[in-house]
């Protein structure tokens, strides 16, 4: 039998900001892109429009630099506003070097500057403004992934994607930091592979690996195609959240 995946971009997603309702933009996207949703479609979502439309921009001038930020800051060569927005949103704080500074977010995720980017935030009132990560992407996924079953009358899973690195490799991926609908992580333990002997240790991180998909399409600079629709998945839905894909900390060999 034939699998096929399909991944389409949707056009003339506007510049979000506070004021804009998701689930309208998304409406708007399907129907100038020809699209139609059905059940069992995900609509993948860049992390920078949700963080927008959930006012998790922030102007560094409203920012106090504390003692411990003045000094990390030093160390990283990072402004000291920024370095105090990281600390905030982190709960421990890894590595730090000129030019970089890895945190435990306060959500599990490990990675660079709490995901704290100014890359296509535009500024407020003219004042240098940086993008939190969403106060928490799983609540997030679910609550749009229930609107649009209520606007549209069909159940499709959410996925909220964003660009980490990875300790072990060069490049940052597409990475599943939100998710309802999706399971984020497949337990294939048990299953039988091809010549019938049971896979042991096997679990695959479905959502991350959709993420990844939706992110050649995204792009990572001006593109400006923050919404992928995903037809054809080939797992079933069901409940689930990004969360899941975080590794315990007693399970980490690289802490």
């Amino acid at each position: 039998m034939t699998a096929s995946l399909t991944l389409t971009a949707l056009d003339g997603v506007p510049t979000i900001g506070a004021d804009h309702d998701l689930v309208a933009v998304i409406a708007a996207a399907l129907e100038r892109s020809g699209v139609s949703l059905r059940d069992n479609d995900i609509l993948i979502l860049a992390q920078k429009i949700v963080s927008k439309a959930e006012g998790r921009a922030v102007p560094l001038s409203s920012i106090t630099p504390s003692t411990r930020a003045c000094e990390l800051a030093a160390q990283s060569n990072k402004d000291p506003r920024l370095v105090e927005l990281i600390l905030q949103e982190s709960c421990d704080v890894l590595r730090c070097r000129p030019g970089l500074l890895i945190v435990v977010h306060r959500l599990g995720f490990v990675l660079a500057n709490a995901g704290i980017d100014a890359s296509n935030v535009e500024a407020a009132d003219g004042a240098e403004t940086v993008l939190l990560l969403p106060a928490d992407p799983d609540t997030s996924a679910a609550n749009l992934r229930a609107r649009i079953s209520e606007t549209f009358g069909v159940d499709v899973g959410i996925i909220i994607n964003d660009s980490l690195g990875r300790a072990w490799r060069l490049g940052t991926v597409g990475t599943a930091i939100g998710a309802a609908g999706v399971p984020g992580l497949l337990d294939l333990r048990g299953s039988p592979d091809r010549c019938g002997r049971p896979l042991r240790v096997t679990e695959v991180g479905i959502a991350d690996e959709a993420a990844a998909a939706a992110s050649l399409l995204m792009g990572q600079a001006a593109a400006g195609r923050p919404i992928v629709h995903v037809r054809g998945f080939p797992y079933p839905p069901g409940p689930g959240a990004a969360a899941d894909l975080i590794r315990p900390q007693q399970m980490d060999l690289f802490r």
